[in-house]
């Protein structure tokens, strides 16, 4: 007998998911999403280094930062360390 394993959405509160958080996306438990000012940001990358979930993406090929939003859960400590004020967080 196969029983299928419940996904973190179905688990009881309290409930702990035996998954990686690499194995299913998290980002639905945002309610603010961050936005980047691109002309304000100077590209510090203070903002990369202090992502807990590593949703922040550096792409030093086109110099540009990207917020994965499948896995970004909203926390702004992007936008609460940001130097330049460039990112501000929005009600989705």
């Amino acid at each position: 007998m196969t029983t299928k394993q419940k996904g973190w959405k179905e688990l009881p509160i309290a409930g702990l998911c035996w998954k990686p958080s690499t194995e299913y996306f998290t980002g639905d438990w945002r309610t603010y999403k961050p936005t980047l000012d691109e002309e304000k940001c100077t590209k510090c990358l203070i903002c990369y280094i202090n992502c807990p979930d590593t949703a922040i993406k550096w792409k030093p090929e086109d110099e540009k930062i990207e917020f994965d939003y499948n896995f970004c859960k909203g926390c702004g400590i992007c936008a609460n360390e940001c130097p330049q004020e460039a990112i501000k967080m929005v009600l989705e």
